[in-house]
């Protein structure tokens, strides 16, 4: 069985036991998250799609960690006028295992 969550303004498929990173959420390593907003639960012929939202649709998970995503280089240039301006950045994520679907 899998479900569709809504996340940080993404979506993930997910199944009991994966191992995900989504965008940082504010809870600690080893503790419980609850997501209720889930689009679709089920599989096969059996599956529930919400409108948008299936009701009494839940996923639990367990926080594993924060991570740091890979440096993305962002370059600023302007030819012929002896500009170029380099930054980086590295996204936050929180690192869940998926422990539990119901609905």
């Amino acid at each position: 069985m899998y479900a569709v969550i809504e996340t940080g303004g993404k979506q993930y498929r997910v199944s009991e036991g994966d191992v995900i990173r989504v965008e940082k959420l504010p809870a600690e390593e080893g503790s419980n998250v609850e997501f209720d907003k889930v689009l679709a639960v089920g599989e096969g012929a059996g599956l529930k799609v919400g409108a948008p939202y299936v009701s009494g649709g839940k996923v639990t998970a367990v926080v594993q960690g924060e991570v740091k995503g890979e440096k993305l280089k962002i370059v600023k240039f302007r030819r012929r006028k002896h500009y170029e301006k380099v930054t980086g950045h590295r996204q936050h994520y929180t690192e869940i295992k998926i422990t539990g679907i119901t609905g």
